[in-house]
């Protein structure tokens, strides 16, 4: 959890503008700690005001062997916060009246098997589907020649990776949180968007936010600037592997440098992506067939807090860890992102907070006690 008492950034920042570089430096101080701390090799941070970005900035190695520090054109894989990318593309679709969210998927991707029993979109969305995750049951893999290379390029054809498998729980009833289930759902935002889905995403987030280096990290693709990955083996740091995740595109399989991360977190606060409606919808609990309320909502983890609203998710993968926290209500967040696998986004963010918090306590205005 985020800190409890953590000062609601609209007013911790007020000193941005005489004080800017001071503030920045405070927060870039914290980050270097804790990265000591945490023993990680390369991190970028980026945080947000009033709905806008307000600093982003680079720590360390982006490919230690080389020498190359992170920057601005550093590349970090997202992990899964690819995610929320397929959850606003769907939605848009959702207000367009191009998707219904309470169908069953296979009417638009009958190529997903018959489970029998119907899957929603809404269910996909929320983590409610009965998917299967990696390690939670049975995955079963369709085995055929594809013609053509790199055939999981097309999201319906990465489907292959695991639509024989049978479901975890009946559709509705538990919440058993899936990358699978993500790429049915690309699946889905294909069919119904009329339009390859990563072009989807390039068209519906990418230009209105002005993203320009959100890409999928296809591995058979040369993209200047990815970071090298980290692990710890035996107490030692030492490169990880460059394991290929284009397979799950919609589940995990984006890349960008922070300034794209920043940007869409603060756009995830605007009006650019969806309506207020739509939001309202999106940053609402999921509930069970039973009733129950969950701690997710449709394709973001969502929590009441002291300080209002708390919207977030994060990701985990080979070369990377990635954290993107916004406060909707107050219009202020913060996104970190390492390509250390053994570092904790989450204790950055934390020190980020902290660092905003003790900035502005020193920067305030002198009590008149008379």
């Amino acid at each position: 959890m985020l800190l409890a008492a953590v000062v609601i950034l609209l007013a911790a920042l007020d000193a941005l503008g005489c004080q800017e570089q001071t503030l920045q430096e405070a927060i870039d101080q914290a980050v270097q700690q804790e990265m000591q701390r945490q023993e990680a090799v390369g991190v970028a941070i980026g945080v947000i005001r009033d709905g806008k970005v307000v600093h982003t900035s680079g720590h360390g190695w982006a490919d230690r062997e080389q020498q190359d520090p992170v920057d601005e054109n550093t590349l970090f894989r997202w992990a899964s916060i690819s995610k929320p990318l397929t959850a606003i593309v769907a939605m848009q679709l959702a207000e367009q009246e191009r998707l219904d969210l309470d169908a069953d998927i296979r009417l638009l991707v009958p190529e997903f098997p018959d489970k029998g029993t119907p899957i929603t979109m809404r269910q996909l969305l929320g983590h409610l589907g009965g998917i299967v995750h990696y390690g939670n049951g049975r995955v079963v893999r369709t085995k055929r020649n594809y013609k053509q290379s790199n055939p999981y390029k097309d999201v319906i054809l990465a489907l292959d990776r695991f639509k024989e498998s049978p479901l975890v729980a009946e559709p509705g009833a538990a919440y058993a949180y899936t990358t699978h289930g993500y790429i049915l759902a690309s699946a889905v935002v294909q069919r119904s968007g009329k339009a390859p889905y990563h072009l989807q995403v390039r068209n519906r987030i990418s230009r209105p936010l002005k993203l320009k280096t959100l890409q999928p990290d296809y591995q058979w693709q040369k993209i200047p600037g990815r970071a090298v990955g980290y692990r710890k083996k035996q107490g030692e740091i030492i490169p990880s592997t460059d394991t290929d995740v284009s397979w799950k595109l919609g589940g995990g399989g984006w890349i960008s440098n922070v300034d794209d991360l920043a940007s869409f977190a603060a756009g995830l606060m605007g009006d650019e992506l969806v309506t207020p409606e739509t939001k309202k919808v999106m940053w609402t609990r999921q509930r069970n067939n039973k009733g129950d309320m969950i701690r997710y909502g449709l394709g973001f983890r969502v929590s009441s807090t002291r300080n209002g609203l708390q919207v977030m998710h994060s990701g985990s993968q080979e070369k990377t860890r990635t954290q993107l926290t916004i406060y909707p209500e107050q219009g202020h967040g913060v996104v970190v992102m390492t390509n250390s696998e053994y570092g904790d986004p989450d204790e950055f963010t934390k020190v980020i907070y902290k660092a905003i918090n003790d900035h502005a306590k020193r920067h305030e205005p002198p009590t008149d006690n008379k």
